[in-house]
C-alpha cells in the first residue's frame, strides 16, 4: 500500500475526523439544532445516505477492516456545488466533517460521527490534446486513472495499490514504482481545485493562493478543505520498461537487506526497487525478495542489478528480469495480473496495523539482525497472522526537490520502511492487539539510529511525535496555512495540523 483515498488535506493518509483530538474553538453561541438531513438531501444533485439505508456501507467503505463507517450521513457529491452545500450545512449545524474517496486511511479517518463528504463520483479523467496537463477528479482511484491516461499514451507517477484514491495519495506525497524516475505524485501537481471551509472554491497554483498550493503538495489529508479536482503534469509512456523480481532463501535475508540499503542509494534514477521481507507460517522461516521497475531496456536493468547480486554473494532461488508493456506492468504491481481493470478496481478489506520509518542512511548490523529475528519469531506471537517489513527506495528525482519547496519534507531519505501486521480476523482480542503493538514498537526502535520521521500517507494513530515525524521543519508553515484558511478548525481529527 502506497497511498490512500481521501480528499481532505493535512497530516494523514486519508482525510477525516476523530472523536478525540483538537476541537474547534469554543464560542458563546447556543447549541446547534439537530441537523435537518432532508434539507441537505433535497439540495444535493448527488445523494445522501444514512445508516440502515441501502448503499450506506458501500458508500462509506473503509480499506482497513478494523474500522467501520460510523457517520450520521454520507453525502455522495456529484458536483463542486454539492461540496459547497455540504460545508454550509456542516457550519450551520456545527457538525464534524470528513471527506472520503478511496477510504484507505490506515486509521479509519475517512469516516467521522458527523457528515462524510464522499467525492468518489467526481472521478472523471481527461487529457486534452491542447494542454500540457491532465485533469483528474478527486474521486478517481489509481487503477482507473492509470488506465484512462494509458489510452492517451501518458503516465502519472503514483502508488501501486489499485483502489487508493488519487486525492489522498497526491495530497500526502505519493510514492510508487516510477517515482525515482519522475518524482512523487505531489511533484506533478500543477493546480488544485479545493473548497475551503468558508465555502469558496479556490484554484490553487503558482501565482494563485500559492501558500495553499504549497500545502496541497505533501501536507496530507484532513486540514484545509475538500479537493474536487487536480491538474497534473503527465509523462509520455517510455519506449522500454523492464520488470524484475529476485528471491533468495531466508538464510540470506540479513545479507539481502544490508546490501539493498547500501545499493539503492546509488542506483540510477531510472530504477525503482523495494526490498520485501515477510514472516512465513512457521517460526524461524520467512520470505525475502527484491522487486522493481526500470525505465529502460533489460540490458541496462541487468547492469544496474549486478552490484546488488554481487554484494549479496548468494545465488537466487528465483530470478526474473524482462520487458513489459506499461499497463501490464501496472497491473502486475497492483496484484491484478490477468484481471480486467474493473475487477482490479473492486474494493477490498484487510484488518491491519502499521508503522513506518524514513531512513537517512543504511541500517546498522544490529538493526538488520533485530528485524530479521522479529520476522522469524512472528508466527509464535500472533498465530495465523501475517507480518512484513517492506523498504521502498527513495532518491533519484524524488530527492532533487528541496525539502521546503513543497510541504513534503522527506527529500533526503534513502528509503521508507513500512512494517505491518495483518490480523487473522477483524476483531482481534486485547491480548493480540497488545502483542501486535509490542512487535511494531520493537521494529520501530530498530530504526532509531537512522530514522528521519514517518510517512504521512501511512498514518499511524499510535505515533506520539507525529507532527515532527510527518512534517519536520515544514510544520510551522503548515500551521500558518491552517490558521489562514481554516481559522475555526472545522477540519480536525486526532492528527490534524494545529492552528498557528
Amino acid at each position: 500500500m502506497t497511498g490512500f483515498g481521501s480528499a481532505v488535506l493535512a497530516g494523514a493518509t486519508a482525510a477525516g475526523c476523530a472523536t478525540r483530538g483538537p476541537a474547534r474553538p469554543t464560542t458563546t453561541t447556543a447549541r446547534a439544532a439537530a441537523p435537518e438531513w432532508q434539507e441537505l438531501a433535497g439540495a444535493l444533485t448527488g445523494g445522501l445516505v444514512r445508516p440502515g439505508e441501502p448503499g450506506f456501507d458501500a458508500a462509506g467503505h473503509l480499506y482497513n477492516a478494523l474500522y467501520t463507517p460510523h457517520s450520521a450521513a454520507i453525502a455522495q457529491c456529484a458536483s463542486t456545488s454539492d461540496v459547497q452545500r455540504c460545508l454550509a450545512f456542516v457550519r450551520k449545524y456545527d457538525l464534524q466533517v470528513a471527506a472520503h474517496s478511496g477510504g484507505h486511511s490506515y486509521g479509519g479517518y475517512s469516516s467521522c460521527p458527523g457528515l462524510v463528504i464522499d467525492v468518489s463520483r467526481l472521478s472523471q479523467v481527461s487529457a486534452p490534446s491542447d494542454s500540457e496537463t491532465v485533469r483528474v477528479g478527486a474521486g478517481a482511484i489509481l487503477i482507473d486513472t492509470y488506465s484512462a491516461l494509458e489510452a492517451q499514451g501518458l503516465l502519472l507517477p503514483g502508488g501501486s495499490c489499485p483502489t487508493v484514491g488519487i486525492a489522498g495519495l497526491a495530497l500526502g506525497g505519493g510514492n510508487g514504482v516510477f517515482s525515482r524516475a519522475y518524482g512523487l505524485t505531489c511533484d506533478q501537481t500543477a493546480a488544485v481545485d479545493i473548497v475551503t471551509p468558508d465555502g469558496v472554491l479556490r484554484r490553487c497554483s503558482p501565482g494563485s493562493d500559492e501558500d495553499l498550493y504549497w500545502a496541497c503538495r505533501g501536507g496530507g489529508g484532513g486540514n484545509f478543505g475538500v479537493v474536487t479536482s487536480f491538474e497534473f503534469r503527465a509523462h509520455p509512456i517510455p519506449d522500454a520498461i523492464t520488470l524484475f523480481t529476485l528471491e533468495w532463501p531466508w538464510g540470506a535475508a540479513p545479507s539481502v537487506l544490508d546490501t539493498w540499503t547500501h545499493w539503492i542509494a546509488g542506483a540510477p534514477s531510472e530504477l525503482w526497487a523495494n526490498c520485501q521481507l515477510f514472516s512465513s507460517g512457521s517460526a524461524g522461516d520467512g520470505l525475502v525478495k527484491v522487486t522493481g521497475v526500470f525505465v529502460g531496456t533489460v540490458a541496462r536493468c541487468t547492469s544496474a542489478l549486478s552490484p546488488l547480486q554481487a554484494g549479496i554473494g548468494e545465488a537466487t532461488t528465483y530470478r526474473f528480469v524482462g520487458p513489459e508493456d506499461y499497463m501490464t506492468a501496472v497491473m502486475i504491481e497492483a496484484g491484478c495480473e490477468g484481471e480486467p481493470v474493473a475487477q482490479c478496481a473492486t474494493p477490498v478489506e484487510s484488518p491491519f496495523v502499521a508503522k513506518s520509518s524514513y531512513m537517512g542512511s543504511p541500517l546498522p548490523d544490529a538493526s538488520v539482525s533485530a528485524i530479521i529475528t522479529a520476522l522469524s519469531d512472528f508466527p509464535t506471537i500472533i498465530p495465523g497472522g501475517g507480518a512484513g517489513v517492506v523498504f521502498d527506495g527513495y532518491g533519484g528525482v524524488i530527492n532533487e526537490t528541496r525539502p521546503d519547496q513543497t510541504a513534503f519534507v522527506h527529500r533526503d531519505a534513502v528509503a521508507c520502511a513500512q512494517y505491518s501486521i495483518t490480523y487473522p480476523n477483524a476483531t482481534p482480542s486485547a491480548a493480540t492487539e497488545g502483542a501486535a503493538a509490542a512487535w511494531l514498537d520493537g521494529i520501530h526502535r530498530a530504526f532509531a539510529d537512522v530514522s528521519q520521521g514517518s510517512y504521512q500517507n501511512y498514518i499511524d494513530p499510535t505515533l506520539t511525535d507525529w507532527q515532527e515525524a510527518y512534517y519536520g521543519n515544514n510544520l510551522p508553515r503548515l500551521r500558518q496555512v491552517k490558521q489562514k484558511y481554516d481559522p475555526e478548525n472545522l477540519f480536525h481529527f486526532a492528527q490534524s495540523i494545529p492552528l498557528a
